[in-house]
């Protein structure tokens, strides 16, 4: 299977191109999202190494797809697919769960939930690790929740005097409190 290399912000799917691939991303971080009619920018998800994206109901996208960071990703052609449906399923319902509970998360009006949430679930999808990478930008976080950029960072900012978290980097974040974190997603 082909593997691409993307510079960070190059694109990999536009919106309404003609599907042909699904990506597994091999290194990096993609994030997929769509322009809205006032310029506005929705991101419905990021896809970290070893996660499944292009997956689409009929046979264009419905969503643009671009490097966060310099990424990798393996090019899966869908002629290949039929061999490799047992294992295609379980990621496309993992990507599908994962887009339901990202609903719950906008749905929370808290940011506190909202930011809590998307750094938990940061976690799991890095190994249940307390220290996360976070290779998008605070901006990019906000277009995913539904925030403004300068609410991010106040919120991650109210975090850290918490003592819940520690940001140890621009782009990585030690979980010091798993329990009051996940107190402070409301669920």
């Amino acid at each position: 299977m082909p593997v691409s290399f993307h510079p960070a912000g190059s694109e990999i799917f536009c919106e309404g191109d003609e599907v042909s691939c699904l990506y597994e991303v091999k290194f990096g971080c993609v994030r997929t999202y769509r322009l809205l009619d006032d310029g506005r920018r929705q991101i419905a998800a990021f896809y970290l190494p070893g996660e499944v994206f292009g997956f689409e109901a009929d046979r264009t996208h419905h969503f643009s797809a671009d490097a966060v960071a310099t990424t990798a990703v393996c090019s899966i052609r869908l002629a290949a697919t039929n061999d490799l449906s047992r294992q295609i399923l379980p990621l496309a319902l993992r990507g599908l769960v994962r887009a339901q509970e990202h609903l719950l998360v906008l749905g929370r009006q808290n940011a506190v939930e909202r930011v809590a949430a998307f750094l938990l679930d940061m976690s799991v999808r890095q190994g249940d690790t307390d220290l996360i990478d976070l290779p998008m930008s605070r901006s990019d976080i906000g277009d995913y929740l539904g925030l403004s950029l300068e609410t991010v960072s106040r919120v991650l900012t109210k975090l850290k005097g918490l003592g819940m978290i520690e940001l140890t980097t621009l782009r990585t974040v030690k979980i010091l409190k798993p329990r009051a974190l996940a107190a402070a997603t409301g669920g």
